[in-house]
């Protein structure tokens, strides 16, 4: 995936079909960080407040999945070329989508045992973990791009 156009408030990428295909499964595991792992404080009793924040929280989810779903399936979002597929975001969506994405990296990490070091992650790689490596690499690769498209002059 490659920027190929951006303004004040709008993105434009170029993005293969396999590439299309890997973001659509990675924003289909959406949500992967328990809702526990959110903290008000240290102590193990479980507050009102706290019951507050998990409840907001799983809101946000609520409503985040809910535009993942409605990204997934609209399809003036991907307008196909015969190298792939025009995908724009307005500044908005692009933050949204890096919480989103970032979301899946951290819950798949978690979801590893939280590895410290590259040796600990491939020590902790097995059938049930290699599909949280692959999603913790693949948002990390949509990460980079979608970053650096942010920092370029102008926008």
């Amino acid at each position: 995936m490659k920027l190929i156009k951006a303004d004040a408030d709008k993105f434009t990428f170029l993005i293969e079909r396999r590439e299309r295909q890997m973001l659509f499964r990675l924003l289909d595991l959406y949500p992967l960080v328990p809702l526990s792992h959110h903290q008000l404080s240290q102590s193990a009793e479980k507050s009102e407040d706290q019951q507050l924040l998990e409840e907001a929280l799983n809101q946000q989810r609520m409503k985040n999945k809910e535009q993942v779903l409605a990204m997934l399936k609209s399809k003036s979002r991907f307008r196909e070329t015969e190298h792939g597929y025009h995908f724009s975001l307005k500044n908005e969506q692009m933050e949204w989508l890096l919480q989103v994405i970032n979301d899946v990296r951290v819950g798949s990490w978690l979801l590893m045992g939280s590895p410290k070091n590259p040796v600990e992650t491939f020590a902790m790689l097995n059938q049930t973990t290699a599909s949280y490596y692959w999603a913790m690499e693949v948002a990390a690769g949509f990460q980079m791009v979608f970053l650096a498209a942010m920092e370029q002059p102008g926008t």
